[in-house]
Order: C-alpha cells, then structure tokens, then sequence
C-alpha cells in the first residue's frame, strides 16, 4: 500500500475508534437514563401499575427491534457505499423511506386487527397503554430511519446525541410524577412514545447539512491520492440484496425489500436468543424459574446492549472499506474488535468463576441461589454470541445479508428445539447450555461465510458459456 494509503487507513481507523467510543458512552449514558426512568416509575406506581408499564416497554422494543431495525441497517449500509461511490443519497433515502412506510402502516394494520387479545391479555384490558404501544412502535419507525441515515452519513455524534435525548424525554415523565407536575400509571406511561417523538429534534440539521452540501460528511479517504470515487481500478459495488452484481447507483425498491426482510429475520433471531429461554421455560415449569433463567441471561442481555454502538459504527466503517476494495483493513476492523470482544468476555467469565452467585445475589435479591458453572457458561456463550453479531456486520456490509439469514434461522431453530425438547431435565440447564451451543453454531457458520467473501458476477461466469457471451455482448454495446 502507498504510504498516503497507509496514512488514510491508520486516520480511518482512528476515526472509527473514536466514532466507536463516542457512540458507547451515549449508549451507556443512555442505559443509565433508562435505569432511572424504571427506578423512578417502580417507587411511583402501585406494584401492578409498574408491571403493566414493565410488559409495555418489553412488548414495545421486541416488537421495534425486529421491526424497525431493518430499515436502520439497510439505510447504514447503502448510504454509506453511496457516499464511498459518490453516488448521490436522494433515490436510497425515497427507497428506504417506502420500505419504512410500508412497515409502519402493516404494523399499525395488525395491531388494530389484534387489539382485543393485545389489549385484554398482555396488557389487562387497559386501552390507554394499548394506544401508547402503538404510537411508541409506530414514532420509533421514524427514529430508527434516523438512526440508519445517520450512522450511514457518519454523523455519529448527532446520533449519540438523539439516543441521550431520547432517554431524557423517557425519564422526565416519571420524574415529574416523582415532583408533583404529573400523576398516574399513564403519565408514566406516556414517556415511551414520548421518547422518540421527541428525540427526533434534533434529526432535522443533520439532513438539512446533508442534502445542503454534496460533500458533507463523506468519508476523507479517496482525497489524498488514490483517485476519484468510480475511477478504475476500485471494485464495482455490492448491492444490498446481496447480489455482487449490483450497481448502488442501481438502488431498487425490490432490492432494498429483500435486504430488509433478510434483516428481519436476522433481528427476529436475535429476539429468539434473548426471550425464548424465558418464555419456554414459564410454559413447561413457572414463573420463578422463568425469572431466574431471565436473571442468568442479563449476563448475555446487557452486554448486547452497549455493544450496538459498535455494531452502528462498525457497519457503516467496514461498508466504506468494502466500497474501496481495502481488504486488509476490512479483516483488521473484525480481528481488532473480535480482540476486545473475547477480553472482555474473558473479564466477565473470570469474574462470574470468582464472585458470580454472589454477585447475582447482590444486584437481584437472594430470592434464588446461581450456580456458578451456569454463569460461566453464559459469559462464554455471550462472547460467542458478540463475536458472531460482529462476523454478521462483516456479512451485511458485503452484501451477503440473505446467507447470513440463513444462519441465524437455522441456529434459532436448534435453540428452540433444543430447550422445548427435554433432553436434559433441568430447564434452566437446558437454556443454559442451549444458548452457549447455539451461539457456538452462530459464530462458526457467520465465520466460514466471513471466509468465503462475494465473488463478482464476472469471475463467476464459467469460459464458454451463454452468461459469457452475454457479457460480451454488453462490453461490445458499452464500448460503441
């Protein structure tokens, strides 16, 4: 690589681990803010007040992690290769937004079709929570397409700065109930919808400055003497449909649909992990042993969380480097955050071996009694599981979003199967090392597919063949 090259790659990957850093102390402030908005409401409402709002907020981001995400991710990823391609941002950002309307009206179809069993079973008959949840899934849409042009575009402080506003906006609903202002399970409530409706505030400069100047936000590298985007020599791009012979000038309605629902499976997957132990082990034993395996899975759960900063930056990060054909700094990004992810799951193992019961005990009462082998397997389970989230980024900036679906469903399927089917008496033993195998399975699949990158359309043409002559046909047509 020319030392400019070099000079570029060593500022990229700076520039990454600071967007990255930034990111995960909003994320942790946020985390934070969030904690306050339930401690706050639980001293504030009657016991089955706040349980209600409790199954509201775990209903709303199931249904928004799985539903909204996929537009986020899409709007990522093809922003970013537009602006590594200097193509311009206006015809992905309409695609994106009709996907994203379409999402919100067929969610909002469903939900008044279902009202009565929503309304009566998960939510004891209360229809000022049910018209909450609507609003809060349907607000979150626009928040969550915020979100994916941002993190695309780079602007990644705005970003951290909606997700902190958000937030604030939850809890300050709560808090004033706690001052006086307010009062009531639905002020209460009301945080949750009021949240991304507010936080979108400060959404509006960022795509003001970004359709206001063409070169706003665009990635520096390309400036220093490589060449112009779209010169020869740098690899054609790879559609998000996860066709390698797409064009993102190219961007359709019909491909940006197919790379959404791939990531609707993948984050319909994500939720089998987090929820499905829970869930199976309240329907085959009870509710205790149902909040006990929930209690050893915040193990794996929080650690999730704060990692989707990394998962934002590093989508967008390795997309760029994709764009440019810059290989080895594409496999550097993964080993490097592949590094930090096991030194921490190794940090969090080692401290589950030493004072993990005692530790489970201090932050969740001493209602149950953790075994520690349980809690170490889940913290290796959750290195696992982060280190295959991140092969998954790797994935979808390649374009290979639908193989990569493939794998989720498929280790999904083997969690459920594994935990309905008792194998093992032990339900929370079933779970346990339920999640470890198929996060093992995860990692592995996501991993060799990591290893057999997209080849272009052109180096899959065999000699000879009907799809060679109709290549040369084209070049012939191009070239007159």
């Amino acid at each position: 690589m020319p030392r400019v090259g070099r000079v570029q790659a060593t500022d990229q990957a700076r520039s990454y681990g600071r967007r990255a850093s930034l990111l995960s102390i909003g994320v942790g402030i946020t985390g934070l803010i969030t904690y306050l908005y339930f401690a706050i409401a639980s001293h504030e409402l009657s016991r089955d007040e706040y349980g209600q709002v409790a199954v509201l907020w775990s209903a709303v981001f199931i249904v928004v992690s799985v539903l909204q995400r996929p537009v986020e991710q899409l709007l990522s990823r093809t922003v970013s290769e537009n602006l590594a391609h200097d193509v311009p941002i206006g015809r992905t950002v309409r695609v994106a937004a009709t996907i994203q309307l379409g999402v919100a009206v067929g969610f909002d179809i469903v939900a008044l079709a279902l009202r009565t069993p929503i309304q009566d079973h998960l939510l004891d008959g209360n229809s000022t929570l049910y018209w909450i949840g609507v609003a809060a899934i349907t607000a979150y849409g626009a928040s969550y397409f915020a979100r994916g042009f941002l993190a695309g575009s780079h602007r990644l402080t705005i970003y951290a700065l909606q997700i902190i506003s958000e937030s604030v906006a939850r809890t300050a609903f709560p808090f004033a109930v706690a001052l006086g202002i307010a009062s009531g399970q639905t002020a209460v409530a009301l945080g949750i919808v009021a949240a991304p409706t507010l936080s979108l505030i400060v959404v509006p400069f960022a795509f003001l400055r970004r359709f206001g100047s063409a070169d706003a936000a665009r990635p520096a590298a390309g400036d220093a003497g490589e060449g112009t985007p779209g010169e020869a020599g740098r690899p054609e791009p790879v559609s998000p449909g996860g066709d390698p012979s797409g064009d993102a000038s190219e961007f359709t309605l019909a491909r940006g649909g197919r790379f959404a629902a791939a990531v609707f499976l993948i984050m319909l997957s994500e939720q089998t992990f987090l929820n499905a132990g829970v869930l199976l082990t309240n329907a085959t034993a009870d509710a205790a042993a149902a909040g006990f395996v929930f209690n050893i899975l915040m193990i794996a759960r929080a650690p999730l969380q704060l990692f989707q900063a990394v998962q934002t930056s590093l989508l967008p990060h390795l997309t760029t480097l994709g764009s440019r054909g810059d290989e080895k700094d594409f496999r550097a990004s993964i080993r490097v955050t592949l590094v930090a992810i096991a030194g921490f799951a190794g940090l969090v193992a080692l401290a589950m071996l030493i004072a993990g019961p005692d530790l489970m005990q201090f932050a969740f009462g001493k209602k149950h009694t953790y075994d520690r082998a349980d809690l170490v397997v889940v913290a290796i389970g959750m290195g696992l599981y982060l280190s295959a989230a991140t092969l998954n980024q790797a994935a979808l900036a390649r374009g290979q979003v639908r193989r990569a679906s493939y794998c989720w469903i498929g280790c999904a399927v083997a969690f459920v199967v594994w935990t309905v089917v008792p194998i093992v008496s032990s339900e929370v033993t079933r779970v346990v090392v339920g999640y470890l195998g198929a996060a093992a399975l995860l990692c592995a699949l996501l991993y060799w597919l990591y290893r057999q990158p997209l080849r272009r359309r052109e180096a899959r043409v065999e000699p000879g063949s009907t799809e060679e002559l109709e290549l040369q046909l084209a070049s012939a047509d191009e070239a007159g």
